[in-house]
Formats: structure tokens, sequence, C-alpha cells
């Protein structure tokens, strides 16, 4: 009987040390999957109503739409006028306000889809409004307003005038070449 007992209570020892054993593997796969996220797999995990924090201060609050390689689009809910769209650059972005589900949602790992959208760059988006020759509002430090002409790879011409006008001849003021570093996000009015 008593080597009954102890080969039990061996049998539990070694049960225990092979658990904890399992266990600290997991939450070292965890820690090393997590270090390889960067700030597109936190959005695309996240909730899609987010708090940004942009870095002239301004917050926006927004349900996203769509999410390039380094741009998400959406329309705003807070911090400009509703119903607006949006077109943030990633780099733009200084903060992300979450609560603890959002926090908790951000770091879930998610199915790669291989999906155009992810591979698109915040130029190419650019580009298409562009060719829309839609008017747009480039916030940030200074505001402008206009339409985009030409874009290269980091910066882009716009076409300065009033909101509601047209980019006619008599209309535009100037032409403006701007850094996609000089504006936080653009607004689709």
């Amino acid at each position: 009987m008593r080597f009954d007992d102890l080969f039990d209570d061996l049998e539990s020892q070694l049960e225990a040390e092979l658990g904890a054993e399992q266990r600290d593997l997991r939450a070292e796969e965890e820690r090393f999957r997590i270090g390889r996220l960067d700030l597109r797999d936190r959005i695309a995990a996240a909730p899609r109503l987010l708090d940004l924090t942009l870095r002239a201060g301004a917050r926006l609050r927004l349900r996203r739409m769509a999410l390039g390689r380094d741009w998400l689009n959406g329309i705003v809910v807070e911090g400009a006028p509703a119903e607006t769209g949006a077109l943030v650059p990633l780099h733009a972005i200084v903060g992300i306000e979450f609560d603890g589900d959002a926090a908790a949602a951000s770091v879930r790992p998610i199915e790669a889809a291989g999906d155009l959208q992810a591979r698109l760059s915040f130029a190419f988006a650019l580009r298409d409004l562009a060719r829309r020759r839609a008017t747009v509002i480039l916030e940030g430090p200074a505001p402008v307003a206009g339409t985009i002409d030409r874009v290269g790879r980091d910066h882009l011409d716009l076409a300065v005038h009033e909101p509601g006008d047209h980019p006619r001849p008599t209309a535009v003021r100037s032409w403006r070449l701007l850094p996609f570093s000089a504006f936080d996000w653009v607004r689709l009015p």
C-alpha cells in the first residue's frame, strides 16, 4: 500500500510539472506572437469604432470602413462634421483609446486574408482621390482645402481653392506641394 501511495504522489507531481511547463510554453509563444504585431495588425483585429488621437492633437472617433497597408478609411462619428469621410495615414496616429474588451480584441489572432486592400498604400488611396477630382481638406496643424492634382511616393500637389469650388483656373488660388507628413488626415466633405 505504501508503494502505491508513493507512486501516485510521484505521478501527480510529474503531471503538475508537465502542466506548468506547457502553460509556460504557451505563455511564451503568446508573448512572441504579440511581439510581432504591428499597429496595422492591432487595428485590423480591433472593433470597427476607433477613438484616434492624431499628431496635431485632434481627436477623431470614426467607424473604420477600410484598412490599407499604411492607412485607414472611415466615417467620422465625432471630432469633425458627422458622416464626413476620413482617410488617415497610420503614421499620423499617436494613440488609440480602447476599453478593456477592445484592447483584448486588438491582440486576438486574425486570419491573414490576402486581400488586395491590405497591400494598397496611402499614396495609392490619394491617387484615387486625384483621379476622381474630389475636393478634400487636408487636416493638421495648418488645414488647407483643395483638389489633389498629382501624387508622388511621399508627397502630393494640391490645387488650393475654397471647399465648395471646383479647380477651375479662376478658383485656384495657388498650387501647393505637401509632404504626407504635413497633414494628419484627409477629410472628404
